[in-house]
Formats: C-alpha cells, structure tokens, sequence
C-alpha cells in the first residue's frame, strides 16, 4: 500500500508558479464544484500561500472550511472557521463560519462503529457538544437574521436537551457517591444554563434530595415548591436517569 502511493499523483506540485491568484481560484472552484476536495484543498491552500493579502485570499479561507468539512476533516474545518472569525470579524460571510464551526463540531464521531452500535450521546465527554452550542449560540445572537439562524436554533434545542441530560447524569452520580454538594452545582447549572428542557424537573428533584441529605432544610423546602408548583405531579413519577447500561459498556 505504501508503495502504491507513490504512484498517486502529487498536487502539490501542480500549481505553476506562473500561475495568478484568479487562476488557482478558478482551478479550486471547478475542483469544488467536480467534489475533488483534495486537490480542491491543494488549490486553495496554495492560493493563501502565495497571495495572501489579494482579494481572492478571504475567499479561500472561507471555501476551505466547506472543502475541509466535506473531506471529514472536521477538526481543520473548525480551525479554518476559528481563523477566519479572527480575521475578519466584519466579513459579510463570517455567520456562515459560526454555522460551520458548529455543525463540524455537532457530526462529532462518525465511521461504522457508531452506525452499527447505537450510543447514548449523554453518556459520552460533551467537549465538541458545547463547543457546537457555543457556535451556533454565537451566530443566532449576532446574526439573528441570517439564513443559517433558524436551522441553527433548532439545533440548539437538540444540543440543549443533550447537554442538560449529561448534566443530570453526573448529578447523580455525585449523588449515589454522596457528594451532595458537587450534584447540587450540576443540578444548578441546568436550571442556569438549560433551562425549559425536559431535565429540569431531574435537576430539581436532584436538589431536594440532595440538600434533604445535608440538613439544609429551607433550600431543600424552596427547590421543592418550585418543584410542586412547575412540575405538580412528579412525585407520583420514578425520578431517575439511571438507565442499564448496553452490553458493550458492563464493564462501566
């Protein structure tokens, strides 16, 4: 296999030096627009190279993130956003890498594993779910007319309600360690962060229980009305988001 690669042909040196910004941008577009992102990749990555500050330069760093994303190259997607909202913060396009910094942070892990194996998104480190959430937050609050806000609420709503169900998870998990304090905080922090999603009845029932287990009667005495009052029938409901766990994770 390796020695077959070096029968692939290299792009990168195919790019005459005699060639000017307009034409490298042409190459890349008619490359995009044939879906050969790798070459694609090639053509605009040279074009910044060598022309930096011309006028078809922005141009390249914006269809680099799109050419990266479409390659499964989340990770450089997001990093050609982030530069890209650094350097030109006024730029008319800049919503447009707020929505793709999102949505390469929100496809997360892909491959066959994931597609044959189901995962409970809430069980798993959150890092690229929040950084997706922050992205996309960005965007509806900056540009709350931009074409990209309203997929970009609908997919805040989705994250929110994963978000503050990891959350209530590692709530209770503090809890059942007996580290009552610790659960309260995570329990706070999706009345603060996420509220109106369906964990918030979880993180209320986690306070009550937990500041009961502390003595502290009067916090516990007010979450519990707030509790009575939003949610009249959750005592007559199993409070709990401990679920079994799917074979391949026993060992948890």
């Amino acid at each position: 296999m390796l020695a077959g690669c070096g029968l692939l042909p290299n792009y990168k040196e195919e790019v005459p030096e005699s060639w000017s910004a307009e034409r490298i941008y042409k190459a890349a577009k008619d490359e995009i627009d044939n879906q050969n992102y790798d070459k694609a990749t090639t053509y605009l990555e040279k074009l910044q190279s060598r022309y930096p500050y011309g006028k078809y330069a922005q141009q390249a760093q914006i269809e680099l993130i799109y050419v990266y994303f479409e390659n499964k190259d989340e990770a450089s997607a997001i990093s050609a956003a982030d530069r890209f909202i650094k350097f030109h913060p006024n730029s008319s396009a800049v919503d447009y890498a707020y929505y793709m910094k999102g949505i390469a942070n929100f496809i997360g892990e892909t491959g066959v594993i994931s597609s044959i194996v189901p995962k409970d998104m809430s069980q798993r480190d959150p890092k690229s779910e929040v950084e997706a959430f922050d992205a996309f937050k960005a965007l509806v609050t900056r540009f709350p007319n931009s074409k990209y806000a309203s997929d970009s609420r609908l997919r805040m709503q989705y994250l929110a309600n994963l978000l503050s169900m990891h959350e209530i998870r590692v709530a209770d998990y503090y809890y059942r360690r007996g580290d009552y304090v610790a659960s309260i905080n995570r329990a706070q922090t999706v009345l603060k962060d996420y509220p109106k999603t369906p964990a918030t009845e979880n993180a209320l029932v986690d306070m009550v229980k937990s500041y009961d287990r502390l003595g502290m009667d009067k916090l516990r005495d007010d979450a519990k009305r707030v509790l009575d009052k939003t949610y009249p029938q959750w005592d007559k409901k199993v409070i709990s988001t401990k679920q079994k766990l799917p074979w391949w994770q026993f060992w948890e």
